[in-house]
Order: C-alpha cells, then structure tokens, then sequence
C-alpha cells in the first residue's frame, strides 16, 4: 500500500477554486479549501502530477505538522516533534522561510532561527549524529504562523509553479500565468474558434491558452526541488513526463495576439517559440481600438492598461470606452477583462455576465466576464 499524506497548494486570493478542479481533475479530492490554499491527500506519484500539472496554483508542499505555539520554547517542542526524520534523509539540506500573521511570535528571523535548531536536533537524534552534513538534496522547510498556529511544510516544487520557463524576459507589468489559466478555463473558450489578445503584452494570456487547448503539461519543460528527493527518484519523474507528453492533443487553434507597442509583439513572438507554439501563435502590430473580424463566435481574452500611474487615468478611461464600442460590435463574441478600475463596466457600456474578485499579488482586480446576449448595458442594470 502506497504512503500517503496531505499536500497543500498556495494559491493566489480568488484562484482557489480553480486549483480545486485541477487537483479532483488529477484524480484527488480535496480535503480542504480556504483562501490561498488548498489541501489533498496525495502520495510520491501526486507530488510528481500536481507540479507537472496544476496551472493555477504557485507550488506543492507537504504538510508535515500543525500545532499551536505562542512562545519560542512552544515552537522549538512542536518542531522537534514534527517527524521530520520520516520525509527528510540523514545528507539532506533544509533551510528554513516563512512568515508570521497576527501572531505573538511576530519575528520571522528569530522563529526561522528556532525553527531550524530544533530541525537540526530532532534529525541528528534519530540519526545517531553530531551535526547535519547537509551535503545532499534541498528539502526546503516552509513555515507560516497566522494567529498562532504553525504549519510546517516541506516545499517539493523550488521555483514557484507559474515560472513555466517560457518567459525568460517580460514586460514592465507581466500578468502572473496563473491568473492567464484562470482567465482562460472560466472564458468557455472553444478550440474550434477563435481567440484574441489585443493587449498580449509579453504573450502570457496566449501561451497558457494555446497550452490548456493542447493540453501540455505546464511543468513538461522545466524542474522541480522533489526531483532530487530520494522518495521520487528519477525514474518516477521520467514516467510522469512521458504520460504527460502522450497526454497533448492535437487540435487545430486560430489565436490573434496583437499589441500596439512592437517591443511587446517581438516579446510575444519569442516567447511563443520558446513554449513551441509558435506555429499557433503570430502576433501582430495593432491597435486593440481597432480590432475586428469577420469570423463569429471568438473569444476575447485580455488584460488591458490599469492607468494606475499619475496622469494617465483619463487616457485609460478613453481607451475602455473605445474597446467597448469596438468589442460590442463583433457578432456572438465573449470577452474576458482583468482590470483594477472598479468604474469599469461604465466606462465599457455594458454590464458584466459575471464578476470574480482575484488578487493580483496585493492589488484588488476584478474580472469581467461577458458572455453573448447576456449581457446589459451598463445604463440598464
């Protein structure tokens, strides 16, 4: 019988549902979901899925105890009972990160000092040694303190998830691939027509499409901590990778990723090579207040300018309204819009189908959903 135990994906604030489909499509239920995080129970093999797979999440750790701790001495005692010894080996590296919320034990260098003393002596204990060589794998212990109770974990991704590897250079305000996934599973996207980007940017919204339709593996192309841990070992890791290339469809995609700006239509361009879907993606040179086609029934998925900067808050407001007379003239079309401008659905002239709050790091943006003679305009609510 396989050893199992929970893993738990971070989420950014918003995307937490999401990431609960991804882990019950792998196969897994949910134990819990709560804001920023979601937990299942899991073994070797789901830690090796969940960070080949999960699109929507920023990595997978292990969770390795819970306890309440309001002193040092509290804190030392529930880490030197932790069991660290049953996932962590005798050469093992295991720095230690974290952070503390609304808690008494506020000082995250002091509790990450306490932290790792009491790793290092529970460890040298069950291993009948002085000190801990630290030589070999890095299991990175990951701790958060909110309201006093303490979670320890065991980080088995590094590199947070939305660094696919696509992207080695980006814009000066890159949308976070997690929330391009997102935006594209709650957009009912079909395939078979067309989708578009009129602000591409760095080409995250068209890379994660094309790679959701094609369904690639979001972690095929790059590495993860757990690959090194004895538990895993290389031939798991090369088994999961080979099923997940066997899983990529073949499927036709017709996607428009323009930009204004040329230095984002090259970046987009590169990019797009780099995640092999150059042959499905070929941005262009364009304006967004002039996009149009004459095919039916696409899709529009975008993240325009937010005008958060000094002085330029009337021209964003007269770019939104140019877009929605632009958008609302193409015949059955959906649009999906990341914005921070809560006066969004005025300035666009029409009422959203739906609206989903997600944090982009700590800004509050909103996402509008339009969906085909549902929606109003915004003087008809």
């Amino acid at each position: 019988m396989r050893e199992t135990f929970e893993l738990m994906v971070p989420t950014l604030l918003g995307l937490e549902s999401f990431t609960a489909r991804e882990v019950r499509n792998l196969g897994y239920e949910t134990t819990a979901v709560e804001d920023g995080r979601v937990s299942f129970t899991g073994d070797w093999e789901a830690v090796c899925l969940a960070n080949l797979w999960i699109r929507t999440g920023e990595r997978v750790l292990i969770k390795v105890s819970e306890f309440h701790a309001e002193t040092f001495e509290e804190l030392f005692q529930g880490v030197y009972n932790a069991g660290l010894a049953h996932f962590i080996p005798a050469d093992a590296a295991f720095p230690v990160k974290g952070y503390s919320l609304r808690s008494k034990l506020s000082s995250v260098p002091d509790c990450q000092a306490i932290i790792k003393k009491a790793a290092a002596k529970s460890l040298c204990e069950k291993y009948g040694v002085s000190w801990m060589e630290e030589s070999g794998a890095v299991y990175q212990l990951q701790f958060s303190i909110m309201k006093d109770k303490v979670t320890l974990s065991i980080d088995t991704t590094g590199t947070p998830l939305h660094k696919r590897g696509y992207r080695a250079v980006s814009n000066a305000a890159p949308l976070r691939e997690t929330i391009a996934s997102a935006m594209v599973m709650m957009s009912r996207w079909k395939y078979e027509n067309p989708l578009a980007d009129p602000f591409c940017g760095s080409g995250t919204i068209p890379i994660e499409a094309a790679m959701i339709k094609r369904n690639i593996a979001p972690g095929l192309h790059r590495h993860f901590a757990s690959e090194r841990f004895f538990q895993t070992g290389k031939k798991l890791w090369e088994d999961m990778r080979e099923e997940a290339v066997w899983e990529e469809r073949d499927v036709p995609l017709e996607i428009l990723a323009s930009d204004r700006d040329p230095a984002c239509v090259e970046l987009t361009s590169q990019n797009a090579a780099k995640a092999g879907l150059g042959k499905w993606i070929k941005p262009t040179i364009a304006d967004a207040r002039d996009f149009s086609s004459s095919i039916p029934g696409g899709t529009i998925i975008t993240n325009p300018p937010y005008g958060e900067r000094m002085g330029e808050k009337k021209e964003c407001e007269a770019l939104y309204k140019a877009i929605g007379r632009r958008f609302s003239a193409l015949e059955d079309w959906a649009y999906v819009i990341l914005t921070s401008r809560r006066n969004f659905e005025k300035l666009f002239d029409r009422e959203a189908s739906k609206r989903r709050k997600i944090y982009n790091g700590m800004l509050r943006c909103d996402v509008y959903q339009y969906f085909p003679n549902k929606g109003k305009t915004a003087g008809h609510k």
